[in-house]
């Protein structure tokens, strides 16, 4: 009725009321009547935005890529960006023109602007592989960048998601990628069969060291028990050495002793001689029978036989008859 409306706006949305031509109020969330007769509202999303973006870029060895990303940001002045872009908003909120989608536009043209001198300084393998590179320059260049800045945009990250050749390239890069990695698979193979040769002949290696050091070991034990074999073999003969000497030191003193005994017994049998010759040399000449007389023993009868049985033996001759009793004889043999 006569032109007054309602209009309400969320947190989000930064508001700008005009009338007849002059802010009458401006904020977020905000909500009041309004006469549609002499009022213009702009209403401008303060959110984070983000912008997906695709273009291609020559490369230095002239190559085509594309590259593919997003970009995120903010509005950061409502009111310069109100006095460059179109966001009126009709009487049910919405947006009359597509504005949105010219700063956005702008932000990725100010993007591949950024990026564009840096990609064609590369060649085609450089560029696929620096992905991060192009990153900061399209950070760095959206930074510094007047017309960002003039729309009072801020930028809140940038991320490259895919750098990629034209098919027929990247097929080209891929054949030549697999051919070599193919061939340090094969060189893999190579230094992993030359590692496990290299292993097994240090294990035989090993395995002869050790078989020499067991057989020098061995070697050494055998000397070992050569050495205590001919030691012990040593020990005896010395032993015998010392038993014999010692033997002959024994006969040689039980020859001394023999032969002292000897001349001991020799010098005694002497004197025994000499004194016994002594005894006997006054009896040398005497007759046998008045040494027997001198030697007979009165209380024995049989003396006196025996002498004259001599006596008989020695005249036997003269003799011719002898009569001897039994009873005599028994006497005799008592």
């Amino acid at each position: 009725m006569f032109g007054i409306r309602y209009i309400k706006f969320d947190a989000m949305t930064y508001v700008i009321h005009y009338k007849s031509g002059k802010i009458k109020k401006e904020g977020k969330a905000l909500s009041f009547y309004y006469n549609t007769l002499n009022s213009s509202i702009v209403a401008i999303p303060m959110g984070s935005n983000d912008v997906q973006f695709i273009f291609n870029e020559a490369t230095s060895d002239f190559q085509t890529v594309s590259v593919q990303g997003q970009i995120t940001y903010k509005i950061d002045n409502p009111k310069k960006l109100a006095e460059l872009l179109d966001f009126t908003a009709d009487t049910n909120g919405k947006l009359k023109s597509d504005d949105g989608e010219k700063l956005k536009q702008r932000i990725i043209n100010e993007a591949q602007t950024a990026t564009t001198s840096y990609i064609q300084s590369l060649d085609l393998r450089a560029t696929i592989t620096n992905a991060k590179k192009i990153e900061e320059q399209i950070r760095n260049g959206l930074a510094v960048s007047e017309a960002v800045i003039t729309l009072g945009v801020s930028i809140m990250s940038v991320n490259i998601t895919a750098v990629k050749p034209q098919p027929h390239m990247a097929k080209a890069l891929e054949t030549a990628t697999r051919e070599a990695l193919q061939q340090e698979a094969d060189a893999a193979v190579y230094v992993r069969r030359n590692f496990a040769v290299e292993q097994e002949r240090k294990i035989k290696e090993s395995e002869l060291n050790t078989e020499i050091a067991v057989q020098e070991k061995q070697k050494q034990i055998a000397e070992k028990r050569m050495e205590k074999e001919q030691m012990e073999e040593e020990n005896k003969r010395k032993l015998r050495e010392m038993r014999l000497e010692a033997d002959i030191a024994a006969e040689q003193k039980r020859k001394a002793l023999l032969a002292f005994k000897t001349d001991n017994e020799l010098r005694e049998a002497d004197t025994m001689r000499y004194t016994l010759k002594a005894k006997l040399e006054p009896y040398k000449f005497m007759d046998w029978r008045i040494l027997s007389a001198l030697n007979r023993d009165s209380n024995s009868a049989k003396n006196d036989i025996a002498l004259a049985f001599r006596e008989l033996a020695q005249n036997a001759e003269h003799i011719q008859n002898l009569n001897i009793t039994p009873d005599l004889l028994q006497e005799i043999m008592k």
